[in-house]
């Protein structure tokens, strides 16, 4: 769709989900769940518990704040994006700040090799996803776009108005942002 069709549209919708137009709310919920689902997914490094709690958090915000909306600035499904990374950002410091305070003092209980796993692994994903809510927006933005979008560094390059060249560097940069902030947290 061409930008000053999205912008119109868009704005036909927000104007309708203001007055109370169920339907509009409806549309657009349909149209964004599958891509905010998807950024969310890949921003929780396949928490689905946190996923869930996030996505659901983002559409409160969005509907308290649809308001401040302004299809010129940017999609909707954008805006929705930055609602998740703030949303995703605020959940992960509270479940840091709650595993801080019960977190048990020794090591006497063993876990089961099986439940042993199972926290490994999640423990191995709650730090990807606070490494990737740690990174600049521009690092996530491109990691993102390589890595969740699956675009290739022209297509990225196209999109942003930047050479490949300046596209490989910027994923270098992030790549290696990822490893550091990952690493700090292991």
């Amino acid at each position: 769709m061409h930008s000053g069709e999205r912008v119109w549209r868009e704005r036909g919708l927000r104007s309708a989900v203001l007055a109370g137009d169920e339907r509009a709310w409806q549309t657009w919920y349909e149209e964004a769940y599958a891509c905010l689902r998807a950024y969310v997914g890949w921003r929780c490094a396949g928490l689905g518990d946190l996923a869930d709690e996030a996505v659901q958090e983002t559409w409160l915000a969005a509907v308290r704040r649809i308001r401040s909306f302004d299809p010129e600035r940017a999609p909707f499904a954008t805006w929705l994006r930055g609602i998740a990374a703030h949303v995703l950002r605020n959940l992960l410091r509270r479940r840091a700040a709650r595993a801080g305070k019960f977190m048990p003092l020794n090591g006497e209980v063993a876990a089961r090799p099986s439940a042993e796993a199972a926290l490994e692994s999640r423990g191995r994903a709650e730090r990807i996803a606070g490494a990737l809510a740690a990174l600049p927006d521009r690092y996530e933005a491109v990691l993102q776009a390589k890595y969740l979008d699956q675009q290739s560094v022209a297509e990225i390059a196209a999109t942003w108005g930047e050479t490949p060249k300046a596209v490989e560097s910027l994923l270098t940069r992030a790549r290696q942002a990822f490893r550091e902030v990952y690493l700090k947290r292991e």
